[in-house]
């Protein structure tokens, strides 16, 4: 790793962003990609197939403790030529205007992945200024940052499936047969919403629309790829004890497991899912020259195929001294649930063949156990 050092006398007059460190300049590195939110679930696992892929990676972080979290995770200590392949960029606030200006520069490949931070917003807050607006000037910004560094050839985005059926079908109110396809796209969410949970889901359309509407508008030299992934499960690389391991989506494949006081906080959902190892598969393949520019990708199940007490009966079959210990109450309900159908066919044919609710179930709750075991 190339130290990024200041010296004392200027320690206070670092541009808002910033490259911490970067790659020597007569070192050979191949395709540079930029990964963007890398100290979150998916993101860092997105990041770590990049480098086991052989592509060199800037990983753009908010501070540079944050920088630390990333490099010294056990996970990336087998990776070859790690500290020659591994570089940051900082970047405080990802809404600002030119937040990835500097960031962008000389790479070939983005993999977006950050999103605004929303954590504490509650109904009392104007939802259209601090939800949907943060999201999609995010996302235009990795754009518009992109435009004007010319090396800059592809930008994965990702998105959500909540982008592409109507808002109807996720609460239940207009259940359907049809398999809906990743190239469909859910009417926009007038407000006022109702819960803020509402809100995340119009950022989501209105940032999709507006991502595919400004590569159409400004025609630039590179193209565009959404990911659309379902509730995210799998091991955590970044979990550190058995709380960090069930912040998250990953609850939602534990609880039924963890016991009925567990179940309570996680209330109905939807029954899609997808593995976190497929989501970052997905986000570093679309790089392949293969895959053609300016589409979507569904990342989920087909819907159906599993129920989200399922997790029982794979505690069961795979731990069976953790359920009869007790260590794994295993007695959750997670009923009623959702059921949304969706054509992954042109996923699979692009990626090979998604994981099985089964086997993200049963890395959650190997990992779950060991975190468990490590706390005694």
């Amino acid at each position: 790793m190339v130290n990024y050092t200041i010296p004392q006398s200027q320690s206070t007059q670092r541009p808002v962003n910033y490259l911490l460190n970067d790659f020597p300049a007569n070192m050979a590195i191949g395709d540079l990609v930029l990964v963007t939110g890398s100290t979150g679930f998916i993101g860092f696992r997105t990041l770590r197939y990049t480098l086991e892929k052989g592509y060199a990676v800037r990983a753009a972080v908010r501070s540079e403790s944050k920088a630390e979290l990333v490099r010294s995770n056990q996970s990336l200590a087998s990776i070859k030529d790690l500290s020659s392949r591994l570089s940051f960029a900082i970047v405080p606030d990802i809404v600002a205007d030119g937040a990835f200006d500097e960031a962008v520069k000389g790479v070939k490949y983005v993999l977006h992945l950050a999103s605004p931070l929303s954590t504490g917003i509650t109904m009392d807050d104007d939802l259209e200024k601090e939800v949907i607006a943060p999201a999609v000037k995010g996302t235009l910004g990795i754009l518009e940052s992109a435009k004007k560094e010319p090396s800059v050839k592809r930008i994965v985005i990702t998105s959500s499936m909540v982008a592409i059926p109507p808002i109807g079908l996720l609460s239940g109110q207009t259940p359907t047969d049809y398999a809906y396809k990743p190239e469909d796209r859910a009417d926009d969410i007038p407000g006022p919403y109702p819960a803020v949970i509402v809100s995340y889901v119009q950022s989501k359309i209105a940032a999709l629309k507006q991502s595919e509407a400004w590569i159409k508008q400004h025609n630039p030299h590179f193209d565009l790829i959404n990911i659309h992934p379902s509730f995210v499960g799998g091991r955590n690389d970044l979990a550190r004890n058995v709380e960090e391991l069930c912040t998250g989506t990953n609850f939602y494949f534990l609880a039924p497991a963890l016991g009925l006081e567990a179940t309570k906080a996680a209330g109905p959902r939807v029954a899609n899912i997808v593995d976190v190892d497929d989501v970052a598969k997905a986000h570093v393949e679309s790089l392949n020259e293969s895959v053609a520019g300016n589409q979507s990708f569904s990342l989920t199940n087909k819907g159906g195929d599993m129920k989200w007490n399922d997790t029982r009966d794979i505690a069961t079959k795979y731990f069976p001294d953790a359920v009869d210990s007790g260590v794994l109450p295993n007695d959750g309900d997670t009923s009623p649930y959702l059921v949304i159908n969706a054509d992954i066919s042109k996923t699979e044919e692009t990626f090979g063949k998604l994981k099985s609710y089964e086997e993200t179930v049963v890395s959650v709750l190997a990992q779950y156990l060991e975190l468990n075991e490590q706390e005694k």
